[in-house]
């Protein structure tokens, strides 16, 4: 968390690697929002390069961009889905028997 003091004319100056990070620039707007015992600043606009340098792709470009994968043959059928929760849902099981069996031992 990163503190701001406010002068006496009012300004408050917002770290500069928070500014960075959201690509705040001098006169850059906020909406202000009242939460009661918060006040929360919205930047209104930032500049902030759009993903991909700013152009624009169709879905095949996009779909085109994602590496391949490169690794032995997957079996993505509903079976295997809920074989694989199951085997979650099971692990989660058995984990929390153990915290309760030490819970209780301890």
């Amino acid at each position: 968390m990163a503190r701001a003091r406010m002068s006496e004319d009012g300004a408050v100056v917002i770290p500069k690697s928070m500014r960075d990070a959201h690509g705040l620039r001098p006169g850059s707007e906020f909406e202000v929002i009242d939460g009661g015992e918060t006040i929360t600043l919205r930047p209104l606009e930032t500049d902030l390069p759009a993903p991909f340098g700013g152009q624009t792709l169709t879905m095949a470009e996009f779909l085109a961009s994602i590496p391949k994968y490169d690794g032995p043959p997957l079996d993505l059928s509903p079976e295997a889905f809920r074989h694989a929760i199951d085997q979650v849902v099971i692990e989660d099981w058995q984990r929390l028997e153990r915290q309760w069996d030490d819970d209780k031992n301890g």
